[in-house]
This record gives C-alpha cells, sequence and structure tokens, in this order.
C-alpha cells in the first residue's frame, strides 16, 4: 500500500523540518494527515522501514474503524516485533526521533500523569475531545482558555491537536491561547488515554 510523502524527505538531515498543516474537513482528515506526516517522519529519520510503516498504517486504519483508536508510532513498534514488556522504552526512542524533525523540539514531561484531566474544556468543545481521543493526545492543562498544554507519546500528532484547540478556541473566544506542546512516555500516555478517552 502506498501513501503520499511530502517532499521534505529529501531534505537534508541537518535542515529537516516538518511543519503540521491542517486539514480544512473532518476528523478523518485528520487521522489521514497525521498518519502521512508520522509515516514521513519515521522513513526520514530511518526508525522503519516503508514496507513496515505501509503495514502499520492499515492497523491504524482497522482500528479507527473498530473505534479503537491506535497511534502510528505504537503499531511500527508491534509491526516491528517488539513485546509489551519493551514497549516503553521503543517508544521513547521513537519519539526521540520524530521529535528532532520538528522545530522547537516537544520537551518530554514525566509528571504528566498526575495530572487532573479537564472535563469542563473537553464538555465545552466536544468535537475538539473527539479529535484528541481519534489521536490519542490528551489535553493536559487548561488555564482559563488562554494556556492549554497536550501531550503524546507522537509530537506530530500533538502538534496537530494544538493547532486545531488554537483555531477552535480562537473562532469561539476571538482569542488565541498560548498552546504547550508536550512528549509524554508510554507508561503515562497510556493511562491519560484510558482515562481522558475511556479505552
Amino acid at each position: 500500500m502506498e501513501f503520499p510523502m511530502p517532499s521534505a524527505v529529501s531534505t537534508p538531515p541537518a535542515q529537516a523540518s516538518i511543519h503540521p498543516t491542517l486539514p480544512q474537513g473532518d476528523i478523518d482528515e485528520l487521522i489521514e494527515t497525521c498518519l502521512a506526516q508520522t509515516a514521513e517522519a519515521l522513513i526520514f529519520t530511518r526508525v522503519a522501514s516503508q514496507s513496515e510503516v505501509s503495514h502499520a498504517i492499515d492497523l491504524v486504519r482497522s482500528s479507527q474503524v473498530e473505534d479503537k483508536p491506535l497511534d502510528l508510532m505504537e503499531a511500527v513498534a508491534r509491526v516491528q516485533g517488539h513485546q509489551e514488556e519493551h514497549m516503553g522504552g521503543i517508544i521513547l526512542t521513537l519519539g526521540d526521533r520524530l521529535a528532532t524533525v520538528l522545530n522547537p523540539s516537544p520537551p518530554l514531561i514525566p509528571f504528566a500523569g498526575k495530572l487532573i484531566a479537564p472535563s469542563a474544556f473537553y464538555e465545552s468543545f466536544e468535537r475538539i475531545h473527539k479529535m484528541a481521543r481519534a489521536l490519542l493526545v490528551p489535553v493536559i492543562f487548561v488555564e482559563d482558555t488562554d494556556s492549554i498544554g497536550v501531550a503524546s507519546v507522537n509530537p506530530i500528532a500533538a502538534t496537530l491537536l494544538a493547532a486545531k484547540i488554537q483555531e477552535g478556541v480562537a473562532r469561539r473566544f476571538d482569542i488565541r491561547p498560548f498552546l504547550t506542546v508536550a512528549r509524554l512516555d508510554y507508561e503515562s500516555w497510556t493511562f491519560l488515554t484510558h482515562k481522558h478517552f475511556e479505552l
């Protein structure tokens, strides 16, 4: 199975930078954008082959059809044969490599699993909650919609959701909130996605 590969793949490593672009349509388009950009980064940073990524994309799409979201990074790790007991270290390594293609590179924050889910924000922005669930990117804090934080093992997914949140809040309140994008370790991410999205 082939998928579109943006031209940035041929950029020299020292200058590599992905600037996530937003789809105009629905959540399915957002998922496909995230898949394409994450796939590009995985192949560009040489942590996965084209065939591994293609197989993993099929797994992600099948999971979405079953309403069981799956991140492409985790799907790639499983396609590569990594077992659950090693998943934390593998996902951390993949996240480290993906973060290098973003500018600025999102930091890893170890305490995010202790933060309280922003239930009122999710209720107020139901569509953003659906996007967050589809991308498996929890909103980790909200300060009066002026300052909002999102985090994931996949920094590209987190960056895409941050842009969508900024767009949604600006449309409703005519303010552009300050968005913090961070990375999570695998265990915190698993805990938060189950807690925030009832998975």
